[in-house]
């Protein structure tokens, strides 16, 4: 078999990602705030520019791997379910924590591309980045954005998020499980979430919680603002 029939099979995608995967892992062990998911799509990334492997070659078997995001999605509801009576009583303060965490992550985009000049096809590709990918791109292709740029931001955010969203919570004096469980799950969506159920499961309950409900709320406050775009 040589080199292009074995990349046309999606065995070796598959163990690359999970090989890069590991090694983040070990890292992860001296620097516990590092998400694996940036070191690990960061080792990817350098082999295939390394390997001079293009994408199209390397999605065969990534896709596998990218199947499986929707399962691990619907696994955050797991904690949800087991909590379900806990957050039936604060389910009020969710939900306006959700809707001043999307407003202000709207509105933060909006003064950027306005500050800088951004166009409006990348402003519009930029404001729904902190809402879960399969909105995030869906909304941008609605406003007339760039999808694959939104989904490059969405997953930014939502690493950035899940690293540092904690530290400079409790670094306000918002450090309540509550808080973090709110401002993480709004602001990094899935990825964010992931990284709570690790450290908590009432956190990251919350956090699944209010990144449902930021599925609802950010669609209805992005329409005026769609109305205003050039």
């Amino acid at each position: 078999m040589d080199n292009g029939e074995w990349l046309q099979r999606p065995e070796w995608g598959v163990a690359l990602t999970v090989a890069a995967y590991a090694a983040a892992l070990l890292l992860r062990r001296r620097l516990p705030w590092m998400h694996p998911l940036f070191v690990g799509t960061g080792l990817v990334v350098l082999i295939l520019l390394a390997g001079g492997v293009s994408y199209e070659d390397y999605r065969i078997g990534g896709d596998l791997v990218l199947f499986m995001l929707g399962p691990a999605t619907v696994a955050l509801g797991v904690p949800l379910y087991k909590h379900s009576r806990q957050l039936r009583h604060q389910l009020g303060a969710v939900l306006a924590g959700v809707t001043a965490g999307s407003l202000a992550s709207i509105g933060s985009a909006w003064l950027l591309a306005a500050g800088a000049g951004l166009s409006s096809a990348v402003a519009s590709s930029l404001l729904p980045k902190s809402v879960t990918s399969a909105v995030s791109v869906s909304l941008a292709g609605t406003l007339g954005g760039i999808p694959e740029l939104t989904a490059v931001l969405t997953v930014l955010t939502g690493l950035l998020g899940s690293m540092f969203g904690p530290l400079l919570l409790r670094r306000c004096r918002l450090g309540s499980d509550l808080a973090i469980g709110v401002g993480v799950g709004t602001a990094a969506h899935g990825i964010g979430t992931a990284r709570l159920v690790n450290d908590s499961q009432w956190q990251g309950s919350v956090g699944a919680l209010a990144m449902s409900i930021s599925c609802i709320v950010t669609p209805l406050l992005l329409l005026p603002l769609h109305w205003l775009l050039p």
